[in-house]
């Protein structure tokens, strides 16, 4: 067991991003960095001090993404420990709180920063052969019929 004393703790938002055609968009994390190396997720980050929620959740998919979001909705939240992994091989335990927002994108254009290598805008039937990381498993799995939580 990790010493709580060196766990990091992280407040992060997760954006559920939805475009005009119903899909939903996912990220590939970078194989040698994050909670989630090399596995597909949904885009976030972290709450900066003094930030509200809703400021940092446009803040980050701006940063990550290059788009603007509106329609921000709370969806739910989740926590977990987890072990961050960094470039030089070193990794180190984080309890992370995910603060879960349903958004729309105001454009389907992408332009990815260091965070992604890949993204995908995807319907409800195009999720084969994705490999999803454990916690977008247990969200889509919250989400359920998918034109559901769009109505």
């Amino acid at each position: 067991m990790a010493d709580p004393e060196q766990t990091q703790f992280r407040t992060i938002v997760v954006g559920l991003v939805w475009n005009r055609h119903s899909q939903l968009l996912f990220c590939k994390m970078h194989p040698d960095r994050g909670v989630f190396p090399g596995q597909w997720g949904f885009p976030g980050g972290g709450i900066e001090p003094g930030e509200r929620m809703d400021q940092a959740l446009r803040r980050e998919l701006r940063e990550e993404l290059g788009i603007e979001i509106e329609d921000i909705r709370p969806a739910f939240f989740k926590d977990g420990r987890y072990h961050k992994s960094f470039v030089d091989g070193s990794k180190r335990p984080i309890y992370m709180i995910f603060l879960m927002f349903h958004c729309t994108t105001v454009s389907d254009t992408i332009y990815l920063n260091d965070e992604f290598t890949e993204y995908r805008w995807l319907s409800e039937d195009q999720q084969e052969g994705i490999v999803f990381n454990q916690e977008t498993i247990d969200t889509l799995a919250r989400l359920g019929p998918w034109q559901a939580v769009r109505q």
